[in-house]
Formats: structure tokens, sequence, C-alpha cells
């Protein structure tokens, strides 16, 4: 009886050793499984922030121009432009006004049709709450704007944009910079020497094959 008794004590300890260890397995099974899909958030953000930081690319028919925004000084813009990249939003449309000693400006989805009286009259359909601060050195991106007679907030259109070829401070204080050019000026200079008619608009369309985040 005495061995009976004993063995069936060791059974019991024994089994429920088995249990506490099952449950301690269970537990860094679901710890580790825990960390694994924590350490894949993590990387899908940190790759998230990397695209949100990302540089912007115009791919054109004379040559590319890569972008840097600036997104400490103006975060809704930087965002915006990068989005309506992303879903292609600028794929197609062209560089419709070229002022020599000045500026180059695109981004209308009306001129990617063969009407140009219409150039420069498009946009998104909505406008973007003006972040005005950055000056117009050469080789800066700023955002298009109506007047202040119809748009006293300076609200800027919510996809045209233009780049300065030459310093443009009688802008400051006016309009929206929210980006730089870090390679291809020489492509923008290309571009704002090609013949053009009375509205400023290049006689052979500058298109913008592909515009896409880096």
């Amino acid at each position: 009886m005495v061995r009976s008794y004993a063995g069936k004590i060791f059974y019991a300890v024994l089994c429920a050793a088995l249990i506490v260890t099952a449950a301690a397995n269970s537990q860094s099974a679901k710890k580790l499984k825990s960390t694994k899909a924590k350490k894949i958030v993590t990387n899908t953000e940190t790759k998230k922030t990397k695209d949100a930081k990302g540089l912007v690319v115009i791919e054109t028919t004379m040559g590319n121009i890569t972008i840097q925004l600036f997104d400490d000084k103006a975060p809704k813009h930087a965002a915006n432009f990068r989005k309506l990249a992303r879903e292609g939003f600028y794929n197609g449309t062209t560089f419709h006004r070229v002022i020599p000693g000045f500026m180059i400006q695109g981004g209308d989805p009306n001129s990617k049709d063969n009407d140009r009286s219409n150039d420069g009259m498009g946009g998104p359909g909505y406008t973007i709450e003006a972040e005005i601060g950055m000056p117009h050195d050469r080789g800066v991106v700023g955002a298009a704007r109506q007047g202040d007679a119809v748009n006293p907030e300076r609200r800027s259109n919510g996809s045209q944009f233009y780049i300065t070829v030459a310093p443009a401070h009688f802008l400051d204080g006016q309009y929206t910079v929210f980006g730089k050019v870090v390679d291809g000026m020489d492509v923008a200079d290309k571009i704002v020497a090609v013949p053009r008619d009375q509205r400023d608009n290049p006689l052979t369309p500058v298109v913008m094959k592909k515009v896409y985040v880096k």
C-alpha cells in the first residue's frame, strides 16, 4: 500500500510538472509569436516612414528631375505631392507654362487633352492651406494658386506646381515653397528654353511621362 500510494503521488507530481511545463512552453510560443508579429509591424512602420520621406522623381520627355520635399516646413504640401505621385496623377501631364529667367509650371490634369486653352485651369478638385515661409531661391518647388482677389487666404492649387530657374524673391511671403530640386536642374533649364506660344505654353509638349516616389 505504501509503495502504491507513493507511486500515485509521484505520478501526480510528474503530471503536474508536465502541465506546468506545457503551459510555460505555450506561453513562450505565444510570446515568440507576438514578438515576431511586433517585429513585422515595426519593419512595416519603418518602411512606411522611409517611403514617406522619399524623394520624388519626375521623368519628362527631356530628362529627369529629382525633388526633395520640405516635410518640416510644408508638411501638408509635401504629403499631398507624394500622394498624387503614388496615385499616378501627374503621369501624362505637361509643363504647360515656361518663362525664361523665371520658372516652369505644370501638374494640371487638363494638360493631358489636346485643348491648350484650358491648360492651367485644372486641379484635383481641392486646395491646400497655405504654408508660406521658405524663400524662392533657384531650383525650389512651389505651389501655384489663384490670385489674392479671389483667394485672400492664399490657398494652393491641389496639384499645380512650379520650379524656379532663377531666384524669384519677389514671390517670398506670397506662395508656398514645399521642395527643391536636388538633381536635374539642367533639365529644368532646357525645358524653360523651349519655343513657346503667346500663352507661354511649349509648342512641343514637355510631358511628365512618370512621377514617382523614389
